[in-house]
């Protein structure tokens, strides 16, 4: 790749983490994706400031050939779709190539999530006199109470816990903040953990994060992914069970209970109202349902 082209994606990045606040991870896969269409270019001695439609459309059926999924298609579109318009906008081309380039449409997929039986069943099997298991009761409770993602509550701090407004202050996506609500079961248990758990792991120790690890520092995803699936075996649970799995279960059990989707949209901290949707897909069930079985035409 040469240097000025190399320069221009550099620059785009840039722009993605000043000007829109991105994280880390978000610009990584636009640039993962830049860097993929960049290689196609330079195979068909095509330079990046003089891309034209067909070109992108040709990268994109070279994608399809090579099996890629229609969500990843759709996830480069976007990629090269914002790279050129920021191209225009910084005055480096005159016409935007992508201006006439359509998303292909995702079917998203309905993402898996645990009954209210099953988080009972979950939750029972952690014994709270233990204080590591305690600590990873306690982490379940607020991803599954309050709909946080796990980097979420592994990156909470104590002073963002207000226990007597029973309230805490996230940081999500893009450095955005949201003020999330818990529980009294959550209360609870995290009283438990901060008065029995956490000074016992940590010993001598300091530590500002909210949940620690064995080594007096935070606890990480992975960790906490690994003791999740420590405690799925001891139930009857078959269902492919991840930490955000909580975070799905959390959002369909406020919706089946008659929760407006904006309020849903507030707690889970999603931008689009449009990735909150999908959980409707168990209201809408239970309400299909309940219609063929009382109404007389049902």
């Amino acid at each position: 790749m040469s240097v000025p082209q190399t320069k221009l994606i550099q620059n785009f990045s840039e722009y993605l983490s000043v000007e829109k606040g991105l994280s880390d991870n978000s610009i990584y896969s636009y640039r993962y994706d830049l860097n993929k269409f960049q290689n196609y270019l330079e195979k068909e001695h095509i330079d990046m400031l003089e891309v034209q439609a067909n070109d992108i459309v040709m990268f994109l059926l070279s994608e399809k050939n090579r099996k890629v999924s229609t969500k990843t298609l759709a996830r480069e579109v976007v990629a090269i779709r914002q790279f050129y318009r920021f191209l225009k906008d910084e005055n480096q081309l005159e016409s935007d190539p992508t201006d006439r380039i359509e998303t292909p449409e995702v079917t998203r997929s309905i993402p898996e999530h645990l009954t209210i039986e099953e988080i009972d069943e979950l939750f029972g099997k952690i014994n709270e006199d233990n204080i590591y298991e305690l600590r990873d009761k306690c982490i379940f409770e607020l991803l599954y109470s309050s709909g946080l993602r796990i980097s979420e509550a592994c990156s909470l701090k104590l002073m963002d816990v207000e226990m007597e407004t029973m309230t805490i202050v996230v940081e999500g996506k893009g450095g955005k903040q949201r003020l999330v609500p818990f529980g009294e079961k959550s209360l609870l248990i995290l009283n438990k953990y901060l008065i029995k758990s956490r000074p016992e792991i940590l010993k001598n120790r300091t530590c500002d994060y909210l949940f620690v690890s064995k080594k007096g520092s935070y606890i990480n995803r992975k960790s906490v992914w690994r003791l999740l699936n420590l405690y799925l075996k001891r139930t009857s649970i078959k269902k492919k069970v991840t930490p955000h799995t909580l975070r799905h279960s959390f959002a369909t059990h406020l919706i089946e209970n008659h929760a407006d989707l904006r309020s849903v949209q507030e707690l889970l901290g999603h931008i689009d109202i449009s990735t909150t949707q999908i959980y409707t897909h168990m209201a809408n069930k239970t309400l299909k349902e309940i219609h063929k079985r009382y109404h007389p035409r049902g």
